[in-house]
């Protein structure tokens, strides 16, 4: 991991948010972010992107990036409003919302991709931020793990569609059920698949 946030300090910032989003791919539920403020001293061995991290290891880091940041702020936006805005737009915005439900107040925010948040804070924008940045690493485990415990929760709403198994995503046995059962109000209507399940 580069030394971003130890970079922004230096130029006098106090409060370092990492922010990053999970699901923007699947064809059913909402969009997850995430943004934490680590200490500035302290291991967090292991905290890698979410997407090279199994279930398992992504649960442990969750459990201890909760116990030992300085701060974390969640931003959940749902499949309606996926379809209103299109999903880079609701990427954009959970990830505002999660700055600010931040319980801590940033003054620097460190986000993930190649697009900035409209907040009033400084920022920088970092392409693999989370395979870069711990901050953003950190704050992938902590969407990632967010959206999963919520799939897994509608899953026992909508048995059908299996989302505690594929989370959302366009798996051939998701398809399936598409075409057996239609769309339930989870599904992104705008998402052309969610149309012509048949042509995935």
């Amino acid at each position: 991991m580069e030394p971003f946030e130890a970079g922004v300090r230096a130029r006098g910032f106090r409060v370092v948010a990492g922010l990053d989003e999970a699901g923007r791919g699947p064809l059913a539920g909402p969009v997850v972010a995430a943004a934490v403020v680590l200490p500035e001293t302290g291991k967090f061995k292991g905290v890698d992107d979410s997407k090279k991290l199994s279930a398992g290891q992504r649960e442990e880091l969750f459990s201890l990036l909760l116990e030992k940041a300085r701060a974390v702020g969640i931003g959940i936006v749902e499949a309606q409003e996926i379809d209103r805005l299109n999903i880079l737009r609701a990427s954009l915005k959970a990830m505002e919302l999660a700055a600010e439900n931040l319980p801590l107040k940033p003054d620097f925010l460190l986000i993930d991709g190649i697009h900035c948040v409209s907040l009033p804070l400084a920022q920088q924008a970092i392409p693999k931020g989370d395979q870069r940045c711990i901050s953003i690493a950190a704050a992938s485990i902590v969407a990632k793990v967010t959206r999963d415990r919520l799939m897994m929760a509608y899953h026992d709403q909508y048995p059908q569609y299996n989302f505690a198994q594929h989370k959302g995503y366009g798996t051939k046995e998701h398809l399936q059920a598409i075409r057996q059962y239609g769309c339930c109000p989870l599904h992104r209507q705008s998402f052309k698949a969610i149309h012509q399940p048949s042509l995935l």
